[in-house]
């Protein structure tokens, strides 16, 4: 029923209590299941996540889970099954599952990614039984060879299975593939049977507009489609045609739906009231937003256009809250996405190698004004194209349709996750780049939908990941090692996935807890890495750690292993944060970034800004401060001096005060200039440094005629009085030694709800400010400190952590700390 929220007179049961789960060896009956070993388990789960809470299996435990037969038993009394008609559901089944009712086979289902509904009449008592088989003796079964190689996944033999890749890719993503009920089970009793629900929201001209085609069942008298927000209300009786009901409701000049960077995400709530046999019925289909996006793709380019404004994308790669249950609350969900936005994102990107999200995501994104790029669950392998294979997965897309159209966060659906590029890098031929699957099949249904579609991950150019055209996996910076000017000279238009790195976590987001070192088999075990490489991301941050301090990240990590790690934390989100503004630039080509990922799979060095427990990496607060709605930036234009660049998204424009100051010797300021700006609307400006000073001065130590005149260089752009943001430049290089000194100060003072406010100030300047709070986490950190200057930071308390009595807040150049209090 796609949308569909609740149903008058429908009762849905979810099936989560009194499950028994068993082991059994590939290949098990159900004629012998009373013979196994079962044990009381509560909720249907996935197999790793069922033994994880039995305390029989852990990541550090490792288990063969596509080699076993995994079941599922559940007794149904009078209580719960009642007696009569109903519909048995299954969200979701991982992967080659059988269900059986009192010993009656009841489904065969070989996609994970397809929920079914089965009519059942019941009588008081029954038993479910579930079995998932296992995956091994499919993949051992010959087959044609896939066209081109794939070395991230365990076995090529996957491309002919409808599964997660999750847990089946050794490198980057924790053993534990999903097998077994990874969605809810449950019992529904309908009064009224209803069918598909079709609906999609619009914009006419300047109204916006609900269209739906929906099968109400029989006996259906009237109906009518309701959409409502506030003191706004629009009706339109539908009309009965070839069986369907139909019609259309329309809202002069509604509010807009807008991404949060750009306005306000404003939603409708959709709803059918209808009557039959004289009795009403209720429909209700959640909520609709109004909004116009189309993606520019002339000349090679990617644009996101919402409401006729360029967009600039700027988000991460999700990834599955839980990885090993596959599952999380609504808000779980919720919270995941506020801090997305916390950070200035405004899109998220749910990849080929992971799985479809629920409601609650989707449901979390259109309410909170994050743009959704939605991949179908293809990645990098050569996938058949067999009728029978073909047919699964346009049923499999069809269904995700039904869910995903008319959301308003929804950007576009993505044909796959870099089968284009993974074809190309691995020797294929030309011919081989398109598949078909992608390019025609699923396109057709996507696009019959109304939806914006793209084949690829990596589409566009010379080669499918040339980072000049179209979409691309970008990872000069990073990856291949590039210098930071690769952001710049590569024209970048689109990065569906970037900047991947080993980030460091706080200490809490490590295996083992604290004191855990970076050599360490536990460390080492899950840093990401290509497979067949003779390196992993730990190298990419070292090398990135080695161009930004001058320093030798293997001697320095054997000598100050603790001062290894502060460099490393710094180090990846200045990276991040000098990519992102050459790409926020008003002269940059680059539509938008999505950094790969948003958060970690399980505990360690991920590829995360967000640590696998939920807490933010130093580098997202750099994130954060790059992809603020208004954010500045300083570029060095060589002989051209440097540049300040300010990114605006909002929708009005301002006045402002751009400063500048120019400092020597950590506290000796020799210069001063500032200028009035007017910051445009939903636009960027760009100023030359040079022009705010009298003379010629030698900002970017480019003509290098005597020293340096300013070793620390602070734009500040202030409305009034208020800071709205300030960006640092470092024309010899960021500060690579310490000093004994700084003059850190901190104050320490109560705040609402258990917060503790934070004035942090320095006298000299200081670098990358790190605030070690046990039981709390820190709105901002990371951020460097001008001679004098002062900021507020408020630490939110953690929820069931206990804070010592003191926190600790230090400097990267500066050896000496400053204590403040937590109580």
């Amino acid at each position: 029923m796609g949308r569909v929220r609740a149903v008058t007179g429908t009762q849905r049961t979810a099936l989560d209590q009194g499950w028994e789960f068993a082991v059994a060896p590939a290949g098990s009956a159900v004629d012998r299941s009373r013979d196994f070993s079962w044990r009381a388990v509560g909720a249907p789960t996935t197999a790793a996540a069922t033994l994880r809470a039995l305390g029989s299996w852990s990541f550090d435990t490792p288990r063969d889970f596509d080699a076993e037969d995994f079941w599922w038993r559940l007794r149904l009394d009078e209580a719960v099954a009642g007696t009569g008609p109903a519909v048995l559901g299954f969200d979701g089944l991982a992967t080659l599952a059988d269900v059986w009712l009192d010993g009656k086979h009841l489904l065969r289902s070989e996609n994970m990614f397809l929920a079914h509904a089965l009519p059942v009449v019941l009588d008081g008592q029954h038993e479910l039984l579930i079995r998932c088989a296992a995956l091994a003796p499919e993949l051992a079964v010959k087959r044609p060879r896939p066209r081109w190689r794939v070395p991230m996944v365990a076995h090529a033999q996957l491309r002919w299975f409808r599964t997660s890749l999750l847990g089946r890719t050794p490198g980057w993503s924790p053993p534990c593939p999903a097998v077994g009920p990874w969605r809810p089970v449950w019992l529904e009793r309908r009064e009224h049977a209803i069918g598909e629900i079709v609906v999609d929201a619009g914009l006419d001209g300047t109204d916006g507009v609900v269209d739906i085609v929906a099968d109400l069942g029989d006996g259906v008298e009237t109906a009518d489609l309701v959409v409502e927000r506030g003191d706004r209300r629009a009706t339109a009786a539908l009309t009965l045609q070839d069986g369907r009901w139909r019609g259309r409701a329309r809202i002069a000049e509604p509010a807009l739906w807008w991404p949060h960077t750009h306005g306000e995400p404003a939603r409708y709530a959709v709803a059918v009231q209808a009557r039959t046999a004289g009795r009403p019925l209720a429909i209700d289909l959640g909520h609709c937003g109004f909004r116009r996006i189309a993606i520019d793709r002339d000349g090679g380019d990617f644009a996101v256009r919402v409401n006729g404004v360029d967009v600039f994308c700027r988000g991460a790669c999700w990834t599955p809250l839980d990885v090993v249950s596959l599952a999380a609350t609504r808000e779980d969900q919720a919270a995941a996405v506020a801090q997305a936005v916390a950070a200035g994102m405004n899109m998220l990107r749910i990849g080929g190698t992971m799985t479809y999200e629920d409601d609650a995501l989707l449901d979390a994104l259109d309410a909170q004004g994050v743009l959704l790029w939605q991949d179908l669950m293809f990645a990098n392998m050569d996938y058949p194209e067999d009728d029978s294979f073909v047919a699964a997965a346009a049923a499999e897309v069809e269904q995700q349709l039904a869910r995903l159209r008319g959301r308003p966060a929804l950007a576009l659906v993505c044909g796959n996750s870099e089968v284009e590029q993974q074809a190309a890098m691995s020797g294929a031929g030309r011919e081989h780049w398109s598949p078909s699957l992608f390019h025609d099949v699923l396109a057709a249904h996507v696009r019959a939908a109304g939806i914006e579609y793209i084949p690829s991950s990596a589409h566009g150019g010379a080669f499918p990941h040339a980072a000049d055209s179209g979409a691309t996996s970008y990872y000069g910076v990073g990856a291949y090692l590039r210098p930071f000017d690769d952001a710049r000279r590569c024209g970048l238009r689109f990065a569906s996935e970037c900047l991947a790195f080993a980030n460091i976590p706080h200490e809490s987001g490590l295996p083992g807890g604290p004191g855990l070192r970076v050599h360490h088999a536990a460390w080492k075990a899950r840093s990401p890495r290509d497979l067949g490489a003779g390196w992993d991301f730990d190298d990419v941050r070292d090398h990135y750690v080695a161009a930004l301090y001058g320093v030798d990240p293997a001697a320095l990590r054997a000598s100050d292993h603790e001062r290894y790690l502060a460099l490393g934390r710094a180090a990846s989100g200045e990276a991040m944060a000098r990519a992102f503004a050459e790409w926020r630039r008003a002269a940059s080509p680059t539509r938008g970034a999505l950094v790969f990922f948003l958060r970690d799979l399980w505990p360690g060095a991920g590829w995360g800004v967000v640590d696998a427990n939920g807490r933010p990496k130093p580098c997202w607060y750099a994130l954060r401060r790059a992809l603020a709605p208004c954010a500045l930036a300083i570029t060095d234009e060589g002989v051209n001096g440097l540049y300040v660049h300010i990114a605006n998204d909002r929708a009005e424009g301002f006045a402002a005060t751009l400063e500048i100051d120019l400092h020597r010797l950590g506290d000796q300021r020799v210069g001063h200039a500032g200028t009035r700006v007017d910051v445009p609307a939903r636009g960027a400006c760009t100023i030359a440094a040079a022009e705010l000073f009298e003379g010629f001065l030698d900002l970017s130590f480019a003509y290098r005629f005597g020293p340096p005149l300013a070793t620390i260089v602070h734009a500040r752009l202030l409305a009034g009085d208020a800071p709205v943001a300030d960006a640092f430049w470092f024309p010899v290089g960021l500060p690579g030694a310490r000093e004994a000194d700084v003059g850190l100060a901190v104050a320490s003072r109560p705040g609402d709800d258990g917060t503790r406010l934070l004035e942090v100030g320095a006298r000299r300047f200081a670098q990358s400010i790190a605030i070690d709070a046990p039981g709390f986490v820190a709105d901002d950190e990371g951020f460097h400190l001008a001679p004098g200057q002062t900021r507020q930071v408020r630490l939110r308390p953690v929820p069931g952590t206990p804070a010592p009595a003191k926190g600790t807040l230090s400097a990267l150049n500066a050896e000496a700390t400053a204590r403040f209090d937590l109580r």
